[in-house]
């Protein structure tokens, strides 16, 4: 099998390590007080959504490629199963 039968996955993994090193960055500069802390027990809260923002533009941009092949393989797959999905309905309606 190659690896574009797998680039949903491969996109999945990628987007979610961005995540985690988006993640691991705004961790290490909270810890070194070089961006703020939040209030009270929300450092948690603020630290995930910060990361989410930081990494949501990154993979719009660093994930194109892995992007685009999932975006076919999806396409590839939706054209299939429409094919069944034509052929079955035309066997139905010989039927009758």
């Amino acid at each position: 099998m190659s690896s574009h039968n797998f680039a949903t996955l491969r996109y999945t993994a990628l987007r979610i390590g961005l995540f985690v090193a988006s993640f691991a960055v705004v961790w290490v500069l909270a810890y070194l007080h070089i961006i703020p802390l939040a209030v009270g027990a929300s450092n948690t809260v603020w630290m995930l959504l910060l990361a989410i923002v930081i990494s949501g533009p990154l993979s719009f941009v660093l994930l194109r490629k892995q992007r685009d092949a999932m975006s076919e393989q999806i396409v590839a797959k939706v054209d299939r199963q429409r094919e069944r999905l034509a052929a079955h309905a035309g066997q139905e309606d010989g039927l009758g």
